[in-house]
């Protein structure tokens, strides 16, 4: 089967599994305490592939993502998803008090205040990969999928992972930041927010096209912050046990998606 024909997969490491995600379903893989695996699978309830509008499909497609997870532990009460470990919360409200003090430092200007505000706000996320098993099973996510779609034996670094999108939103955060800085006070907030909410529509149209031109140079340019966070801090090589969960979860995914059930 050559890579034209293969389906265009997704995934998200858990602190015990991994899942993956098609165009029409999504299945889970984890990993017990006992050492059994356990496999869940089912049809997506949203799909954001009949989106097509420039700037709203990148977030329609990052709801997608987000949508099936808690179908997830409906399903699968033992999966560790990685956003409910209290670390990880209480890094969110941490970082969340640093961003506002940026922000209000008379120190800073605004296009530094904005740029200085997203590096902290990726904080949550880098602690969230510290310990664990969650950066492993980020290798297998990648290896599993990377060889299917390939045909060969793949790296744990793949080119589509959502860490790529690092580059592009620090840069459009910044942007934004710093030009709704300059909204009268009484509307700040809000244009903050709108401008957030820009910078990821944006940032998912520039994913998109790092993806389709991997060898232009501003796409590498883009792509570098993430390559290296894959690298050197968000997966690491998983064990032979890993990579089994992995390739369960892909093959539970491709099994629904091959009858593309409607």
């Amino acid at each position: 089967m050559s890579d034209e024909e293969k389906i265009r997969l997704g995934g998200m490491a858990l602190g015990n599994g991994v899942l993956v995600q098609g165009p029409t379903a999504w299945a889970c893989a984890i990993r017990n305490d006992d050492g059994r695996i356990e496999v869940a699978s089912a049809h997506k309830r949203f799909r954001a592939a009949s989106v097509r509008t420039p700037l709203v499909r990148g977030p329609a497609r990052l709801l997608e993502a987000m949508a099936v997870l808690p179908d997830v532990k409906r399903r699968l009460p033992g999966a560790k998803l990685p956003m409910q470990d209290g670390r990880t919360l209480a890094s969110i409200l941490g970082a969340a008090t640093v961003v506002r003090g940026v922000r209000e430092s008379a120190r800073l200007r605004p296009a530094a205040q904005e740029l200085l505000a997203g590096l902290v706000s990726l904080a949550p996320a880098a602690l969230a990969l510290r310990g664990g098993q969650l950066t492993s099973y980020h290798g297998a996510e990648h290896i599993a999928i990377g060889t299917y779609e390939h045909d060969k034996p793949a790296t744990k670094e793949h080119e589509r992972c959502g860490g790529h999108l690092v580059g592009p939103l620090v840069l459009t955060s910044a942007i934004g930041g710093a030009l709704a800085s300059l909204a009268p006070e009484r509307v700040r907030n809000h244009a903050r927010a709108a401008a957030q909410l820009a910078a990821v529509a944006v940032s998912t149209e520039l994913f998109s096209w790092m993806v389709r031109h991997p060898d232009n140079a501003v796409a590498q340019a883009l792509s570098k912050p993430g390559h290296e966070l894959q690298h050197r801090l968000s997966t690491s090589e998983p064990t032979p046990e890993q990579l089994e969960v992995a390739e369960a979860a892909l093959r539970a995914c491709l099994e629904l998606e091959d009858g593309r059930h409607p």
